[in-house]
């Protein structure tokens, strides 16, 4: 019998994929290493990387399994500018990477606890230089309320699923990052309700 395949699905990621290549165009360098955080099914890291040649990407994330559809992804894309991926937990003290010229990280910070948005802005305050991107994409609350109901609703149910869970307020994690040595972040409205906000290191 024939293996089972190990690449997950995500709809979301075709959806949301070439709307978020965009922003990525307009902000990452044109050569380095950008670290992935919460990698997830691998779909966007083949997507990203086929349209960014210049780079190399390093994918993460702490499920085994999640990795194992990460490099079976990449496999079948025949990418040469993405590397095998790390086990990567966000919270962790210690990260398997030391440097990057950029970071992103796809919707992980509402369907993790609050530690992990602690660590994923300690890491990568410690592994990139000044002036480095650092690209956050999901739903969040600004002025302390829901950008729209949908939103609200999947707040909702995320912490009856998790009371650790919940979409985060943009104010808090800014603030956050200012602690970790970011600047303010510049905010590009996504569909569905979503934010790209990009921080960067200060010199």
């Amino acid at each position: 019998m024939p293996a089972a395949d190990p690449r997950r699905f995500a709809p979301a990621a075709l959806r949301n994929r070439d709307p978020i290549l965009a922003v990525l165009r307009d902000t990452l360098p044109e050569t380095g290493l950008v670290l992935e955080i919460a990698s997830g099914s691998g779909e966007h890291v083949i997507h990203f990387a086929a349209a960014l040649p210049g780079l190399t990407f390093q994918p993460s994330d702490p499920d085994p399994s999640a990795r194992a559809s990460i490099d079976a992804w990449v496999a079948e894309s025949s990418a040469s500018n993405i590397r095998p991926a790390l086990a990567l937990d966000a919270a962790a003290a210690h990260w398997p990477v030391a440097q990057a010229s950029a970071a992103l990280c796809i919707n992980m910070i509402h369907i993790s606890p609050w530690t992990a948005t602690e660590g994923l802005l300690r890491g990568t305050a410690s592994i990139l230089p000044p002036d480095a991107p650092l690209l956050l994409y999901g739903p969040y609350r600004r002025g302390g309320a829901h950008t729209a109901l949908s939103n609200a609703a999947f707040d909702d149910d995320l912490r009856a699923r998790n009371p650790a869970w919940g979409v985060r307020d943009l104010e808090a994690v800014a603030e956050l990052a200012a602690e970790w040595g970011f600047g303010p972040p510049a905010v590009t409205e996504m569909p569905a309700n979503n934010l790209i906000l990009v921080f960067r290191r200060r010199p």
